[in-house]
């Protein structure tokens, strides 16, 4: 019998849009002569499910189950591909996990560390990671501007703590544009991280394991056409050219992959992440996790998937499978 399989899109972030690309996508790679697959968007309170020939059906928010034909269809796994909450920072695993449901993600308490920019940052200091000196701001504090030049100077980084996509994301080169940007991050989040800024190369590597196998794909090369990897560069084609595999040495990309796996295991993630550097002057600096990375056509893992030689279509597969096991 096929398994029913739940791709849950949607959420409450400026990343709603990019999350249904995602799931539109993805939808195309999920085996359907294994599974039935259906979207389940969610919004605020409003729960649809819906497939390639249903009209939207509500969703029983008491048991995660929808009435087809008079009939009611559960889930044997939720996919989840909402970007930012409450699909990323650990509220939506903690609905399934009540309800004895599998997720292909992380659990609660790692997503919820890895959404949060300033609790990552703090988890991996003990494992001497290099990250960007930083300054946290939060709303309604007094802000000194000069205080916060000392530790990350100028140019820098003026972000929400929780938030993706580049939502919010400001870089500051002049003392006076310091408050703009932080109400722009506080229009995301109340908390807000300023960054020094490193000048140097992008990267990116996507990693997937399962209890039998590991997958450490090729690294991405990331050239912003715009200031910095923003929104537009992120989403719109020409803005940006994301090389994979990197142009970068032998060494180098064994040391990316190398920490992108000891990074996944020390965060005790699951499915398919990404993990995000900067390298300057032989030196990579670890920037952010992403639990739940963008899987649209313009998206950086899939392409890694395929430049690795597999097919999303089973990495899918296994994503679901391993997600089954691990719940049993």
């Amino acid at each position: 019998m096929k398994k029913n399989i739940a791709i849950v899109a949607g959420g409450d972030s400026s990343e709603y849009v990019v999350s249904i690309n995602s799931a539109e996508q993805v939808s195309k790679w999920i085996d359907k002569e294994k599974y039935n697959v259906f979207t389940v968007v969610v919004k605020g309170t409003e729960w649809v499910a819906k497939d390639e020939t249903i009209n939207d059906l509500i969703v029983n928010k008491d048991d995660f189950s929808f009435n087809l034909n008079n009939q009611k269809t559960k889930f044997d796994c939720a996919l989840i591909l909402i970007h930012g909450t409450p699909g990323e920072d650990g509220k939506l695993q903690g609905y399934f996990d009540t309800l004895h449901i599998p997720y292909t993600t992380a659990n609660i308490l790692a997503s919820a560390i890895t959404f949060n920019k300033i609790f990552s940052k703090n988890y991996l200091k003990p494992f001497n990671i290099p990250i960007a000196k930083y300054f946290v701001v939060n709303k309604g504090d007094t802000i000194d501007a000069n205080k916060i030049f000392e530790i990350t100077g100028l140019p820098c980084f003026v972000k929400p703590n929780c938030s993706g996509s580049s939502f919010g994301v400001t870089k500051v080169k002049e003392k006076e544009k310091l408050y703009e940007a932080i109400e722009e991050a506080f229009k995301e989040d109340n908390e807000v991280i300023i960054e020094e800024f490193l000048d140097g190369m992008e990267l990116a590597c996507g990693v997937f394991k399962t209890n039998e196998k590991s997958f450490i794909f090729p690294p991405t090369e990331i050239i912003s056409k715009n200031e910095f990897f923003d929104y537009e560069a992120k989403y719109t084609d020409g803005m940006a050219d994301e090389i994979t595999p990197a142009r970068i040495s032998t060494e180098l990309t064994k040391e990316i992959q190398n920490l992108s796996s000891q990074i996944y295991d020390i965060f005790q993630l699951n499915g398919i992440v990404r993990v995000d550097y900067i390298y300057v002057k032989n030196q990579l600096y670890f920037l952010e996790v992403n639990t739940i990375p963008g899987m649209s056509a313009a998206s950086i893992v899939p392409k890694q998937i395929e430049a690795a030689g597999f097919d999303p279509k089973d990495i899918f597969g296994l994503a679901i499978e391993d997600a089954i096991e691990r719940s049993n």
